[in-house]
C-alpha cells in the first residue's frame, strides 16, 4: 500500500499507467469484453468485481487527460440506440470525466465495431468486472507539467 494511492490501483496497473506516454490510450472494458483476443500483445490487467465507474475513478486519480486531443475520452455507443443515449454505467463515467473538467463535447460516443477498431490503438487494456452491456471506455493520457 502507498499513502494517497487509490487501493484499486494495483502495482501492475500503476506500472503500466506510469509507463504510458503522452497521447497513448488506455481501454477500460467490461467483464464480457473479448479482451484476450483483442489485446494484440498489449498488457491486460484484470480487476474483477469492480465496476467501470470505480475503475475509471481510480485511474483518473493518477492519469491526466490529454488537452491537445479533440476528444480524449470515449465510450462504446449502445447499438441501435437514439443519439445521446447512455447506460447508467456510461452516465457515471461521463459524470466522473466532467468532475475532472472535461466537457461533454470532448467525450466521444463510438459505434460498437468502430470501438473495436479504436481499441487497437490502446497501449493498455484494463478488464473491469462491469456486468452491464457496452460498459467500455477509453482515455487518452495527457502531460503532467512539473
Amino acid at each position: 500500500m502507498l499513502k494517497g494511492i487509490d487501493p484499486v490501483l494495483s502495482p501492475e496497473l500503476l506500472m503500466h499507467l506510469s509507463a504510458m506516454g503522452h497521447g497513448e490510450w488506455v481501454a477500460l472494458v467490461d467483464a464480457n469484453f473479448t479482451a484476450e483476443m483483442l489485446r494484440h500483445g498489449k498488457p491486460l490487467v484484470r480487476l474483477p468485481g469492480l465496476s467501470l465507474a470505480r475503475v475509471t475513478q481510480a485511474v483518473l486519480s493518477v492519469f491526466p487527460l490529454a488537452e491537445d486531443v479533440a476528444q480524449p475520452a470515449a465510450y462504446m455507443q449502445v447499438s441501435d440506440s437514439a443519439p445521446g443515449h447512455r447506460t447508467a454505467a456510461q452516465q457515471e463515467v461521463v459524470r466522473l470525466l466532467e468532475e475532472q473538467g472535461l466537457p461533454d463535447t470532448k467525450i466521444e460516443a463510438v459505434e460498437r465495431y468502430a470501438f473495436y477498431e479504436k481499441i487497437k490503438s490502446a497501449s493498455l487494456l484494463v478488464q473491469t468486472g462491469e456486468g452491464t452491456a457496452f460498459g467500455n471506455a477509453m482515455l487518452c493520457k495527457g502531460v503532467i507539467l512539473c
